[in-house]
């Protein structure tokens, strides 16, 4: 068995890129069709499939590397690893409110780490399986509230595939903490090139291929997106 820890950002990248290009498919690594435990953790405990290694081999990662930041992530993994998931969290609990040294180390480098690592999981597990599909009915993941909830927001994966170059991973109005944070990295221009599909373009591919549970967003059905704001706000030109 191979322990998980995230892995870096090269292994983590190129897997959700095959994942994505051969879902459902004997190359994809966490691939649903094999069963729950398979998709959601005993894809990590086992050699993967020679189509997983290569398909994977295939995948052009140029672009990590051209990045330096992504690059300085790759080359110093460990012990950012170890710094900021480990022991940055299990000092915060004892410094701040007195709480003993045991009890700061077993919730947040044992509890909270568990946790994390099994609300990631069920994206690829749960949110493979279970939900509706109103953008993608011939499509496995779905739109999983539960899922969304407990990763902050990626449980809206028939979205997430039918529009896999919006960064937000899920149509404007739905809960997610990620889209927050890139809405602001944006402003701060730490975020870049930021790619959204029209509400036309959606609206369009969930009547013809959806399972007919689309209902568009609040007044976004007739609208397209103008600008967003860090809060969530956004200012709309009407069609």
């Amino acid at each position: 068995m191979r322990p998980y820890y995230e892995n870096n950002l090269y292994n983590w990248v190129r897997d959700h890129r095959v994942h994505h290009k051969f879902s459902e498919t004997v190359a994809d690594p966490h691939n649903a069709n094999r069963g729950f435990f398979f998709s959601h953790v005993g894809w990590l405990m086992m050699k993967k499939h020679p189509q997983v290694i290569e398909k994977g081999k295939k995948i052009n990662m140029d672009d990590l590397f051209e990045d330096p930041v992504a690059a300085f992530l790759i080359r110093n993994f460990w012990w950012l690893k170890l710094m900021m998931c480990f022991f940055a969290p299990s000092v915060v609990p004892h410094v701040f409110w007195g709480e003993t040294w045991y009890w700061s180390v077993y919730s947040q480098a044992v509890c909270r780490y568990v946790l994390n690592l099994n609300f990631t999981w069920l994206v690829n597990s749960i949110a493979h399986m279970w939900g509706n599909r109103p953008y993608d009915k011939a499509i496995s993941p779905s739109e999983n509230f539960v899922v969304s909830l407990l990763s902050i927001g990626e449980g809206w994966h028939n979205y997430h595939h039918t529009f896999p170059w919006d960064y937000r991973a899920a149509e404007l109005g739905k809960f997610s903490v990620t889209t927050f944070w890139l809405n602001l990295f944006a402003k701060i221009g730490w975020a870049y090139d930021l790619k959204i599909p029209s509400d036309n373009l959606v609206r369009m591919i969930a009547e013809n291929r959806g399972d007919g549970t689309y209902v568009a967003n609040n007044h976004l059905a007739h609208a397209e997106i103008h600008d967003l704001d860090i809060n969530g706000n956004i200012r709309l030109r009407r069609t």
